[in-house]
């Protein structure tokens, strides 16, 4: 027999801002099958189910990982339901219908030699709590001899379908051109039929059999060209994409510009008339700028810091819902838009948001959305392959002399006017601008955001942040 503790420690691999993640190499049938015992350990007492579903990304290691999840699950007499390749969101909606908890193989947007695993108890996404009740489970399980197939259902595909195009009893994107940029995401199967369904013209671009790493908030200048020439070639409306496990959108206005994911979201949280919000630090503060909401909560960022806002908010507030900087939308509570019901989805959530800013911009165009917000413009790019300890150290280190800091990045004709340690550590200048340092929670990553009055700016700030702070 092994131990789910002693495997788990072992392996090396740890929770970041949103599921454990690590190399495909460290996820062995073992160390899978370590996790989901855990994971099924400390919630079954609380919820007492006896099935749990499944569902996994486009990678190459994801579906072997799901069948070791699947092959423990069987020892503990479990049964699972598996949804083959769909988007988290998908999963973890359906899961959250039937009252039973979910695992997701994915590792998102990180390259593919990395892969991960996300837990959704019956209630939604796991909190920081419940990731450390499974890194400190004692639960045994006996070593796979084999993995099994798994049988795909489609109902989750289906249902995460009729969950959006059910908002509509009319083509409501009638006239509307959108291309999506299908890549190697999770849910390119259903994207779209869930926008001809509402009347859209789609164009597919680029499907590719070899997994591409889209990180929503670090675009690449190769995927910025193409959207551009797209737009151009097609005459698109709007360009649609998504991460790897379709949990973070990446849209485009008609120029194929693509909109920063806070842009996206305070836009879809403004159409859906949303009282009160949580977001993460990192967010631009257009947010705050617009006037719009109730209520603004900033968290350290990663969904599961959103989430336990909205236990807080929805005590005093009818509409509740959060985003990312990376686009992912959460609604945190039950709300009623075009005189449909939509549940609470409190985990992210790519179709929503596009959807939303689709049909508000029926008369207008996504660039005249955007540029009627508070102008403030953020930007971010990261480091790869740079050590979490580097990174933590300098931050501690500059916490007590950050004028010190903005000189060692050439940057000392800058005044610092406050500092917020909430998560890594982000420096409000005198001018409003802002810098933002902060190690990823998946990878060895240094992370950059900048915010400024100019687009110009915030990328100049990223640019000669990350190119000073390798000699800091």
């Amino acid at each position: 027999m092994l131990n789910t503790k002693e495997v788990i420690l072992k392996s090396g691999i740890s929770f970041g801002t949103s599921g454990a993640r690590g190399l495909v190499t460290d996820f062995t049938p073992e160390v899978c099958a370590a996790f989901t015992c855990a994971f099924v350990s400390s919630i079954k007492k609380q919820f007492g189910f006896d099935t749990l579903a499944l569902a996994i990304d486009n990678r190459p290691s994801s579906y072997a990982m799901a069948m070791a999840c699947a092959q423990v699950l069987r020892q503990l007499n479990i049964e699972v339901i598996y949804y083959g390749v769909i988007p988290t969101p998908a999963l973890a909606a359906a899961a959250m219908a039937n009252n039973i908890p979910c695992i997701m193989v994915t590792g998102s947007h990180i390259p593919f030699d990395r892969n991960g695993l996300k837990f959704y108890r019956p209630d939604g996404e796991i909190g920081k709590n419940d990731e450390q009740l499974i890194l400190t489970s004692n639960a045994t399980f006996e070593p796979a001899t084999q993995l099994d197939e798994l049988t795909v259902s489609t109902l989750a595909a289906e249902q995460y379908v009729a969950r959006y195009t059910s908002l509509f009893n009319e083509q409501v994107l009638a006239g509307k051109n959108i291309g999506i940029y299908e890549h190697s995401s999770a849910g390119r199967d259903l994207y779209a039929d869930i926008f001809t369904s509402l009347g859209a013209e789609v164009t597919r671009l680029e499907r590719s059999d070899i997994f591409v790493p889209i990180d929503t908030e670090a675009v690449s200048e190769e995927d910025s060209l193409k959207a551009r020439n797209w737009a151009n070639e097609y005459n698109f409306d709007f360009i649609f994409s998504t991460d790897g496990d379709g949990d973070r959108p990446l849209v485009a206005d008609e120029n194929g510009d693509w909109l920063r994911g806070d842009i996206l979201g305070l836009l879809c949280a403004q159409l859906l008339n949303i009282e009160a919000l949580a977001v993460p630090v990192s967010c631009n503060t257009a947010i705050e700028k617009s006037n719009y909401f109730k209520q603004v909560t900033r968290t350290k960022i990663g969904s599961p810091y959103v989430i336990a806002e909205f236990e807080h908010l929805n005590g005093q507030y009818d509409s509740v819902a959060g985003f990312e900087a990376n686009g992912g939308f959460l609604l945190g509570s039950d709300i009623v838009f075009n005189g449909a019901p939509l549940s609470a989805l409190p985990t992210r959530d790519a179709i929503l948001p596009a959807i939303i800013l689709l049909t508000g911009a029926k008369n207008t165009t996504i660039s005249s959305m955007v540029a009627n917000l508070p102008a403030r413009f953020t930007a971010s790019d990261r480091i790869k392959e740079f050590p979490t300890q580097r990174s933590q150290s300098i931050i501690e280190t500059n916490k007590t002399s950050p004028d010190a800091l903005l000189n060692k990045l050439a940057l000392g004709h800058l005044i610092v006017k406050s500092i917020d340690c909430t998560d890594g550590l982000r420096l409000t200048l005198t001018n409003n601008d802002i810098i933002h340092l902060r190690p990823s929670g998946n990878a060895p990553e240094l992370r950059c955001y900048a915010e400024s009055n100019t687009e110009q700016v915030a990328r100049a700030y990223v640019e000669q942040v990350l190119e000073k702070i390798q000699l800091v």
